[in-house]
Order: C-alpha cells, then sequence, then structure tokens
C-alpha cells in the first residue's frame, strides 16, 4: 500500500493488468490486509480501469478503516 490520497486507498501492484491478474492480486492483498478471504473482496466498478469501487462482504466501513489503519 502506498497511502491515501484524496480519500482513496493508493495500492501498487507488480502484477500485469493482463486476463485479470492485476484485479486478482489486488483482492488477495487487500484480502490478506483486513483478515478476509480473497472471495470477500469484490470489484464493484472499475475492473478495466486504475480506480476501482471495491466491497469487502462482512466488514462495515468503519471496520475495514480501522484495519487498514493498524498496518
Amino acid at each position: 500500500m502506498e497511502g491515501e490520497r484524496q480519500g482513496a486507498l493508493v495500492v501498487r501492484l507488480g502484477a500485469p493488468p493482463v486476463d485479470g491478474e492485476a484485479n486478482a492480486a489486488l483482492t488477495r492483498l487487500l484480502g490478506r490486509l483486513v483478515g478476509l478471504a480473497p472471495g470477500s473482496v469484490k470489484i464493484l466498478r472499475g475492473a478495466t480501469g486504475r480506480e476501482k469501487l471495491l466491497k469487502f462482504e462482512g466488514l462495515s466501513a468503519a471496520a475495514l478503516r480501522d484495519r487498514l489503519e493498524k498496518r
């Protein structure tokens, strides 16, 4: 994780944006960081772009923020 910019989390990945590899790496990474299975992190919008809207199933926004801040 690179930090936060304008209220958005900034993440840099080494996986190429080919055949969904970067999206899969992103959901795995974020799932591990907040203690969720990768399948619990869903891309709602932006699957083919740089900016994404994600859903973390089973976590409230407050719980998600708390877990990320502890990292």
